[in-house]
């Protein structure tokens, strides 16, 4: 598993945040998982996010982890037509089959790409998170 969907996994909702023309947009976020080491997470593509994210797929993405520290991660997420994603994601995330289904037109899986995140703290250094 990357050390991303660890860190993610381990803030349990994180934010990611789009731009919507010149206006900077943050919504939460839950469900992460790891497909043959790269992290995904998934929407809705009736949703703004979804939208925002087809015109522009540069994110930014903060959550706080148990012990006060924060992570911050700068990245690319792109859309994966795989239906063989779609259920990986259904089973790694079970409360997702209470919104989505493989098949059902709306559930949509977005690969990290591109990525690159710190964890910081007031207390010390930023620290690269790495593989």
């Amino acid at each position: 598993m990357s050390k991303i969907t660890e860190v993610l996994k381990e803030a349990k909702v994180f934010y990611v945040a789009t731009v919507d023309g010149d206006q900077p947009r943050v919504r939460p976020f839950g469900a992460i998982t790891d497909i043959d080491g790269v992290p995904y997470t998934c929407t809705n593509n009736t949703k703004n996010v979804y939208k925002q994210l087809m015109k522009n797929p540069k994110a930014e993405i903060c959550g706080v982890l148990p012990d006060g520290k924060w992570v911050r991660i700068t990245c690319t997420l792109v859309r994966d037509d795989s239906d063989e994603k779609r259920r990986i994601m259904l089973e790694q995330e079970p409360g997702l089959k209470r919104m989505y289904s493989v098949g059902d037109g709306i559930f949509e899986v977005l690969r990290f790409e591109n990525v690159e995140g710190y964890i910081y703290s007031f207390t010390s250094e930023p620290q690269k998170i790495t593989d």
